[in-house]
């Protein structure tokens, strides 16, 4: 498991495992399981990319 002191600060180090993420046609990003393929979660908070996901191409 990662340590990411100190708490509360907004970042994590290193990046998340199993996971990517790719961006729709809307503009929203969308969170995939790399094992099987599926999408997981279409951030709608905000237009941004989720925090530490590796990006596709």
């Amino acid at each position: 498991m990662a340590t990411n002191p100190p708490k509360g600060d907004g970042h994590r180090n290193g990046a998340v495992r199993g996971r990517s993420q790719t961006k729709t046609p809307s503009g929203n990003y969308v969170k995939r399981d790399t094992a099987t393929g599926r999408f997981m979660d279409v951030k709608t908070s905000s237009k941004g990319p989720f925090k530490g996901v590796t990006k596709e191409k």
